[in-house]
């Protein structure tokens, strides 16, 4: 038989025969590493142990201390039993798909009853059985018509559909847990016993569908999976802690904004939920014009021919709101409901505001000692989004961008980057995100200009990076078609990463709608699009905040900085008072003079997240102070009414005006 060689992580090389299972090896290192191993890497791909290895090669046998691999076997080893157990306690339903998500697996089933949460409790209960039986996982390679067929005699018609869908020359990998059967692309655990009894919980049912084909309804379970019961019950902690600062629930409780039907995936702001965002907006006005930004505005409603010169017509209608207006109706008696094609013009609301900035720039001429020429826009946009995919505020159709477009020559590109880092380095800083993580991400396999321009753009934003003193991660292949890219991440107060601020190089652009400035030679040359935003949209950020802080902004953001309450009928002129003066320098400040106990009024505030609640009672009216107490603090202390004034006046002023 022919020998094959197997190179291992710490160099070493051993002689196998050709086919050789990873299982096999691991047996022949230990009779330990045998039982412990899960799955395997040959040559940098995920292999199931009992695969057959035919040639030279590297291998690495992994175990369940090995994070990615073990979660990646685990939660798709889970979905299965899932589907296993679902099926041995109703023969009748129909199995689909169950891929692994983020924490866990999903898998959808046509049912005609729907789950309950306490069909849920006993299909946990036979999974447990299931991984207790510690049934051997096997594999074998099918073509399609045999595979086809089985599916047929099973009454598997979703499982038929899946191998049609297949396509022609791929391997149909068969897998069985014990004698129930799925197609699976792998690898697998070696047997259920693998699996952790303990590090499992199904946590819901929601509805799906085939493929996106609304007249196939489909009950969907999700789950999440662990290697060990800690694992799982930190994970449990933080979906209860998530839960407590779920953006949409505080929403409700300080009355900011709320949603509905009529108009989904937008927000309608209230006037609490639109103080924040107009300090928010405020801010960064400031911050934009101290920047060198010049503050611009552009339509919402754009012809068609723009976003086809652009490109984004081709690429990104799917994402776009059309607007046909027909432009033969000139009065109120006209029937809108009748058009003139002839006169009907097709415009979009705009996804994006970069192809608007491009014609501000094309207005007069430009010259090279114009630029770098910075211009922003708090830009209203609209892009439709899947309604699955809405998440109250953070994931919207309507929402506004803090952004800004660069226009400058090749060589000002570093250092506009490097001014940049710095820029968005300050504002994180003072919203209260010191830490923030760059990634960089660098030429596609597609791609549209010379090497010799990638490689010198690439690194430019390298060295920009390097002059500022930040770290990053590198990413691959990941940049746009035309240029690559720095994305900025946050990492909130319970460890959930998200991605806020970009900075990408743009020649296609400017090429495509003809943007030119003249240049020391006195020749047309065109110039750099560099696409920059901080927050993201402000959506999507005051979503991050409410979650980051549990409702509890800074003093500055806090649309009710302070209520003034009184303890006693006799305080309410000297409430008013009060009220009137912490107006005078700039707190926010309301009164509440309700023939209620104070102990109520403070605990109503308190779910209301207002920072403040001053209280005052026929003492304080005598003494001329109030009885402070802070949001989260038990303890209340007297200030004097002069010291109070200093003391929050200071504290309302935005962090970049102290």
């Amino acid at each position: 038989m022919a020998q094959i060689s197997l190179t291992f992580p710490d160099g070493n090389a051993r002689r196998f025969d050709a086919g050789v299972t990873p299982a096999d090896v691991a047996a022949d290192i230990s009779t330990s590493l045998a039982k412990k191993a899960i799955s395997a890497t040959v040559d940098g791909e995920h292999w199931d142990m009992a695969w057959p290895i035919q040639a030279d090669a590297t291998v690495a046998i992994h175990t369940m201390k090995d994070d990615a691999q073990a979660l990646e076997l685990i939660r798709h080893d889970f979905a299965h039993v899932m589907a296993r157990a679902v099926q041995a306690i109703w023969p009748e339903v129909k199995v689909t798909i169950g891929p692994v998500t983020d924490h866990g697996w999903f898998y959808d089933f046509d049912r005609d009853e729907p789950f309950t949460p306490e069909d849920l409790g006993q299909i946990e209960a036979k999974m447990k059985e299931i991984i207790n039986a510690r049934d051997a996982v096997r594999t074998e390679i099918w073509d399609r018509d045999r595979a086809r067929q089985f599916y047929l005699d099973s009454d598997e018609p979703y499982k038929v559909d899946l191998v049609d869908r297949i396509p022609d020359g791929a391997d149909l990998r068969m897998y069985w847990h014990g004698d129930w059967q799925d197609l699976c692309r792998g690898p697998h655990l070696q047997h259920t016993g693998q699996l952790p009894a303990d590090a499992f919980k199904l946590m819901g049912v929601s509805g799906s569908h085939w493929f996106g084909d609304t007249s196939k309804n489909l009950q969907r379970i999700t789950g999440i999976g662990f290697r060990n019961r800690d694992e799982l019950k930190a994970h449990l902690t933080f979906l209860e802690e998530a839960e407590k600062r779920d953006h949409r629930r505080l929403g409700r409780e300080m009355d900011l904004f709320h949603m509905q039907e009529e108009a989904p995936g937008q927000v309608f702001w209230h006037a609490n939920g639109w103080t924040i965002y107009t300090q928010l907006q405020d801010y960064m006005r400031r911050k934009q014009r101290a920047g060198g930004y010049s503050e611009v505005n552009t339509p919402q409603v754009v012809d068609r021919k723009l976003w086809e010169a652009s490109g984004h017509w081709e690429k990104y209608q799917h994402h776009m709101f059309i607007v046909e207006v027909d432009e033969s109706r000139d009065g109120e008696n006209d029937d809108a409901s009748s058009k003139n094609k002839d006169q009907t013009r097709i415009n979009a609301l705009k996804p994006m505001n970069c192809p608007c900035h491009v014609q501000v720039f094309n207005q007069g001429l430009k010259s090279y000692r114009d630029l770098p020429l910075r211009m922003a826009e708090f830009g209203s946009c609209a892009r439709f989004e899947p309604s699955g995919a809405l998440h109250g505020i953070m994931r919207v159709r309507g929402f506004t961008q803090d952004d800004a477009h660069i226009f400058c020559t090749e060589d000002q590109i570093q250092e506009e980057c490097a001014r940049f880092i710095d820029f968005l380095a300050d504002i994180y800083k003072e919203l209260g995100f010191p830490d923030f993580e760059i990634r960089f991400a660098t030429r596609p396999e597609k791609r549209v200009g010379s090497e010799e321009s990638w490689d010198y753009v690439e690194g430019a934003l390298e060295n920009a990076i390097k002059a500022v003193g930040r770290d990053y991660t590198l990413e691959p292949g990941d940049g746009a078609f035309y240029g690559p890219k720095l994305d900025f991440y946050l990492t909130d107060a319970i460890g959930r990463v998200w991605q806020c601020g970009t900075f990408q190089v743009d020649p296609n652009l400017p090429e495509r709608l003809d943007a030119t400035y003249v240049g020391a030679d006195g020749e047309k040359h065109r110039p750099f699009m560099l696409h920059r935003a901080c927050l993201g949209s402000f959506e999507r950020f005051i979503g991050i905040l409410i979650e980051e802080h549990s409702g509890k902004l800074p003093f500055w953001l806090a649309p009710r900085q302070v209520v003034v309450a009184s303890i006693t009928s006799d305080a309410d002129d000297y409430v008013t008072e009060v009220v009137d003066l912490l107006k005078a320098v700039g707190v926010r400040a309301e009164a509440d003079t309700r023939n209620e106990k104070i102990n109520y009024k403070v605990r109503e505030h308190s779910v209301g997240k207002v920072p403040v609640i001053l209280a005052i009672g026929n003492r304080e009216v005598e003494e001329r102070t109030v009885s402070l107490r802070r949001l989260g603090e038990k303890q209340t202390r007297t200030v004097g009414l002069d010291d109070v004034l200093a003391e929050l006046g200071k504290e309302t002023l935005p962090p970049d005006l102290r």
